[in-house]
């Protein structure tokens, strides 16, 4: 059975952990001690049945009433299995928001239909579209509190869509439910009829998944180097095409051209393996690999560049300015770096261009950027090959920012 992963993402408050909650309760993914768990924690704050309090573990989450970290959790329909990573909706948490979109295949925007198109609802479908997402669900929640009315639903639909085309995103569908009350997440509401389309979880059915990678070149970035009896094993993740033993293969910064002498997994004796898989390989040659080296096929390497063109989305309150000395991370590969053009200063939630030429970046805000490296760093459109089209920059040991090579 297939399985997809998908991001919730929206304005804090708008009902996101509900959703999720609902969505569990609803398809019998829960065991019956933590139906009763959720029963106790609601009526012990003398609320009714909170679904939100499955997702948010925390105590102290519990006591704020948002969600802190990004949480994954799973359930299936008839067609298939899905991941939900529900991620936070506060603005101090826009970060880990970025980590859970990048696992995702798809994405549903959530938007409170009493209060409407917010900030961080304009901030997060935005991050949505820098880093890809393409499939998106659009769900009008709390329609219970506007009384099911379709003129609301469709004025916030309107608003919606004229935003999120201006950022190059067309829904799938918009859907009108209420996460509390169960209505159109699994079962139709009989509050409005004049709603035809699919329930959310149908809509969920509607999804595709990201078409099987093996079938690109060989990108396999190198984690770590083992010496395991008179072997030196050479660990990762292939993040695209095939690999099998015999092949001629690459090794980049270095350039060096060796052959698979051997594919290296426990308790198997495999050929080949293909992308999503960890593996070890070993080499015929006494080719000296190291974490961050990348191994591809001659003639289909990535881009090996000290230049990076990308998008940044700067998070932290120190602002960051130009030739500011910081750390770059792509898949494996870690450099200093420093940026040395920032060609426009972009407010996240307008997309407003503040400044363009400018010499400093400010928390929250979006800027294209050209970044130097000091050693070259192989590079992938990320539209091509996430792992290696995506990147952070961190300072002082600290995640800044995020960044996504899509020029």
């Amino acid at each position: 059975m297939d399985v997809l992963g998908f991001v919730i993402v929206g304005h804090i408050d708008h009902g996101k952990s509900t959703l999720i909650g609902r969505l569990l309760y609803d398809t019998d993914s829960l065991a019956p001690d933590k139906i009763e768990e959720m029963k106790k924690a609601s009526a012990g704050r003398g609320r009714e049945t909170e679904f939100a309090f499955l997702l948010d573990h925390l105590e102290e989450e519990r006591k704020q009433g948002i969600t802190i970290d990004t949480t994954q959790v799973f359930f299936k329909s008839d067609k298939r299995r899905y991941v939900i990573i529900d991620a936070p909706g506060h603005v101090e948490f826009v970060k880990n928001m970025i980590t859970g979109a990048s696992q995702a295949e798809a994405a549903v925007l959530i938007i409170d239909v009493a209060e409407g198109v917010m900030e961080q609802t304009k901030r997060h479908s935005y991050m949505l579209s820098l880093l890809g997402l393409h499939q998106i669900v659009v769900v009008l929640n709390k329609m219970d509190l506007v009384g099911f009315s379709q003129e609301r639903f469709e004025a916030v639909r309107a608003d919606g869509e004229e935003w999120l085309k201006s950022i190059g995103i067309e829904p799938i569908m918009y859907i009108p439910i209420s996460a509390i009350r169960g209505d159109n997440v699994m079962r139709r509401s009989e509050n409005m009829g004049w709603y035809t389309g699919a329930t959310f979880l149908a809509s969920l059915d509607t999804l595709k998944n990201k078409l099987p990678a093996e079938n690109k070149p060989l990108l396999m970035p190198v984690q770590d180097v083992y010496k395991i009896d008179d072997k030196r094993i050479n660990a990762g993740r292939v993040e695209a095409g095939v690999i099998e033993k015999g092949m001629e293969v690459k090794v980049l910064p270095t350039g060096q051209v060796t052959r698979v002498k051997s594919i290296e997994k426990f308790l198997a004796e495999p050929t080949r393996a293909v992308a999503s898989e960890c593996i070890g390989v070993t080499t015929s040659d006494a080719v000296f690999l190291d974490r961050g080296n990348v191994i591809c096929v001659p003639g289909s390497e990535p881009e090996l560049t000290d230049r990076i063109a990308a998008s940044i989305f700067w998070m932290t309150k120190h602002d960051l300015s130009k030739d500011e000395k910081l750390t770059i991370r792509c898949a494996t590969q870690e450099t200093s770096c420093r940026i040395e053009k920032i060609k426009k200063r972009i407010d996240s939630s307008t997309l407003e261009v503040i400044e363009e030429n400018a010499t400093t970046l400010k928390n929250l805000e979006v800027a294209e950027v050209v970044i130097k490296t000091k050693k070259p760093v192989a590079v992938k459109n990320f539209n091509d090959v996430q792992e290696l089209g995506r990147f952070v920059l961190v300072h002082d040991e600290n995640i800044c920012a995020g960044g996504i090579i899509a020029q």
